[in-house]
């Protein structure tokens, strides 16, 4: 897997102060994508231990909420398996802190339809999970005055309540 950036101050992707991992690779190309460039699997560097360290280094502060994972696309299946080692490392170091992810994908449809069926690393991924903001970029739907979303049709799911009930639960803001 490679990634396009690694922030570790944003206020921007998620509640409180955040450590953000930029993936590269993404098959939706969003009309008017913010990140265009993160298309492209081979984009930027490659994603390795060192860059773990980097990341869980950065959250060990008492100011940082958690982790987000963007884009490109976190839930390619690819970058799903470069991101497990991570979360696994985040979630036992930092159990307290949560990990919003966006994605283009839908819950129902695309992640719990298909991928938590034929991916192993889905199930995995979705455990560690807090938050998911889900949907394609609509340019159509774009709208500044959201928090946290771009497009009216992308929404802000509770996934570990969604996982319980088995149905999308939006999460509270």
């Amino acid at each position: 897997m490679n990634y396009a950036d690694i922030k570790k101050a944003d206020v921007a992707n998620g509640l409180g102060v955040r450590v953000s991992l930029f993936v590269s690779g993404c098959t939706h190309h969003c009309k008017n994508c913010f990140n265009q460039e993160a298309w492209d699997f081979n984009y930027g560097k490659k994603f390795t231990e060192k860059e773990i360290d980097k990341i869980i280094n950065e959250l060990d502060h008492s100011y940082v909420a958690g982790l987000t994972l963007l884009g490109g696309e976190p839930l390619e299946h690819i970058n799903q398996q470069g991101l497990l080692p991570l979360l696994r490392k985040v979630k036992e170091k930092f159990p307290k802190k949560n990990i919003w992810c966006y994605t283009g994908y839908t819950f129902e449809n695309d992640i719990m339809g298909k991928m938590y069926k034929n991916w192993e690393e889905t199930k995995e991924l979705l455990s560690y999970i807090d938050v998911l903001v889900d949907g394609k970029f609509e340019e159509d739907k774009k709208d500044i005055k959201l928090r946290f979303r771009g497009s009216s049709n992308q929404r802000i799911i509770d996934v570990q309540k969604s996982l319980k009930e088995n149905k999308a639960i939006l999460f509270d803001l």
